[in-house]
């Protein structure tokens, strides 16, 4: 059995040769340590430069987005008309459920030179969007989303009414009571 030293002496004897075994070791795990601190940099390299200066740059967002429009357009085939001028129809009192009421104002986008054989007729519009809008209680139509809804609704029955002379609509007066 190896004698046991006193606290705060110095080993004696195979001390040196223990300090030389365990040298080996730590250089080792020092290697495998600047490996992994290399790599790391490396990572956080390569993520600096995809985010400020490749795909990634904040810049490149509108760049996308302007992609991502251009991708829409071409899927979406150019109208083959002109828009014209947007014809104001006088607000209208729609009664909706449970004894409220709509008050909606509308703008037809004409197409350039609708009306020009007959004049625009808006009781068509007028009739649409009551059709469309009656019965809807208060809460549906305070929800944009659904509001949005009916307004595509109203701009394809309307495109389909009046032959393609009114392409769009836009809410001039949207108040419920």
């Amino acid at each position: 059995m190896a004698p046991q030293t006193k606290i705060g002496s110095r080993p004696t004897g195979g001390g040196a040769a223990e300090a030389e075994e365990a040298a080996p070791a730590k250089k080792g795990g020092n290697k495998m340590m600047l490996i992994v601190v290399g790599v790391l940099v490396l990572i956080i390299a390569g993520g600096a430069w995809y985010f400020l200066m490749g795909p990634g740059a904040g810049g490149s967002a509108d760049a996308a987005a302007t992609d991502a429009h251009a991708a829409d357009a071409a899927a979406t085939p150019e109208p083959s008309y002109t828009l014209g001028e947007v014809m104001t129809v006088d607000s209208i009192s729609i009664n909706l459920e449970g004894g409220h009421y709509l008050r909606l104002g509308l703008g037809l986008q004409l197409v350039e030179g609708a009306g020009a054989h007959a004049p625009i007729d808006t009781a068509k519009a007028l009739d649409a969007a009551i059709a469309l809008y009656s019965g809807h209680t208060q809460e549906e139509l305070a929800d944009p989303a659904i509001r949005e809804e009916l307004k595509q609704e109203l701009a394809t029955e309307l495109l389909h009414l009046y032959h393609e002379e009114v392409v769009d609509v836009y809410y001039t007066d949207f108040v419920t009571q």
